[in-house]
């Protein structure tokens, strides 16, 4: 279907409340309108994408010389604007002749809108209206067609060019409706097609707005928790996730963003999950999950794999093999020669806090065993692994060295880790 028009824009009610008269540009009334703003900003064409209907009061131009007015004309032209509103008889008596002159020259829709109608009002009709023809009018072909809330998921983890306005309109048409205070937390699943994970993890958090859609390669969604639910809202997902998943699925959580934090932290917890999944995915577990269940992870969970394999594994694999040469070198010559798990056995200590009983448990040995290699680690590298100043080089090397030297305890079919999201569209 084919974009919203201006000539559209212009009979909606609320635009023809501020009597429109068209002023120059009436052979460009059939551009498409991707989608309307109002600005007193003079200095702001660079911000546009292109395709827009520009509303604007007309102070700033009330005090501009005649060769500054045309220049704003110009720039506007030149980014592709589908059309210039002002609004005259308040703060500018009339459109001045120069602003009407180079309009004409550059075939630049402008309308002079003659009654005062607040600009909200004619803003949420039109951009309601551009959604719900088009989605923001762009003309691109889409591998899941209509499927609004799969667009929107979509182009907020490519980070597509949007405005706030503009995701909460497309929000509003996918029926997602994030009150006041409200966090949102980006998931991402491997291992199913089907979005009915999502659904009862959602029916277990109670009172939770979800954005959900299924992918070639995974699920995504976007859930919303009240802002007046108690605890930590990653932590709430996650046990849901748990709880809801079928085994051999992968689930991986993005951290918490406040609803009215924008539409750019929206996107960030949405790329946080998919990344996180390329991880989970790729790199070996540092706790290896239940044969018998999900495996759920988080950013804050593989915040070190993120941070080490920034540019892929590849891009970094000298790197972080000579980082764990240098802190664990002694302990990797013992291990070739005796088999064990000592540095296993160091990183879950060193994530776990250094508690002995938390630490024997997850790796299924006795305390007076944990002790004894605990002993055999400290002796071979010649350092108090309990010691603060230590922990950040040590848990930063075996880290390093389960990324780069056991990729054969990833979870799934291997994948370039921490690549942006890949949602292709074509023009």
């Amino acid at each position: 279907m084919p974009a919203l028009t201006l000539r559209e824009i212009l009979a909606l009610d609320p635009v023809r409340a501020a009597e429109p008269e068209l002023l120059a540009g009436h052979t460009a009334l059939d551009r498409p309108v991707r989608w309307v703003h109002s600005s007193e900003v003079y200095e702001g064409a660079n911000f546009l994408d292109g395709g827009e209907l520009l509303l604007t009061n007309g102070f700033g131009l009330m005090d501009a010389d005649d060769e500054v007015r045309r220049r704003y004309v110009r720039e506007l032209a030149s980014r592709g604007v589908a059309g210039l509103a002002v609004e005259v008889g308040r703060s500018l008596p009339a459109m001045p002749a120069e602003v009407v002159d180079e309009a004409r020259r550059r075939e630049l829709p402008l309308l002079a809108m003659h009654r005062v109608v607040p600009f909200v009002r004619i803003t949420e009709a039109a951009n309601r209206a551009i959604v719900a023809r088009g989605l923001s009018g762009r003309s691109v072909v889409r591998p899941w067609g209509d499927d609004h809330t799969a667009a929107l998921l979509a182009d907020l983890a490519d980070r597509a060019a949007l405005n706030q306005p503009e995701v909460e309109a497309r929000a509003a048409l996918a029926g997602f409706h994030p009150g006041p205070g409200a966090r949102l937390v980006g998931v991402s699943l491997h291992g199913t097609r089907e979005v009915g994970t999502v659904d009862r993890a959602v029916r277990l958090l109670g009172g939770a707005g979800v954005l959900r859609a299924a992918f070639p390669g995974d699920v995504l969604a976007l859930l919303s928790l009240p802002g007046a639910r108690p605890g930590d809202p990653v932590k709430a997902v996650q046990e849901a996730f748990r709880t809801m998943s079928a085994p051999g699925l992968t689930v991986a959580v993005g951290h918490a963003v406040a609803e009215g934090s924008g539409w750019l932290r929206w996107s960030d917890t949405l790329r946080a999950a998919r990344t996180t999944l390329e991880l989970a995915l790729t790199v070996p577990a540092a706790e290896p999950a239940s044969p018998d269940g999900p495996l759920v992870t988080s950013s804050r969970a593989l915040a070190l794999e993120r941070e080490l394999t920034r540019g892929g594994v590849d891009a970094n694999r000298e790197r972080l093999a000579a980082l764990v040469q240098h802190a664990l070198g002694p302990l990797l010559a013992w291990e070739a020669a005796h088999p064990s798990n000592l540095v296993r056995t160091l990183e879950t200590h060193l994530r776990n806090g250094c508690s002995p009983t938390r630490t024997a448990a997850l790796l299924h040995i006795g305390r007076q065993s944990l002790y004894q290699r605990l002993d055999r680690i400290g002796s071979l590298l010649d350092l108090d692994i309990n010691d603060p100043d230590l922990l950040g080089e040590l848990l930063t090397a075996t880290c390093a060295h389960r990324v780069v030297e056991r990729p054969e305890g990833a979870r799934g079919t291997a994948r370039p880790a921490t690549t942006a999201p890949h949602f292709k569209r074509t023009a």
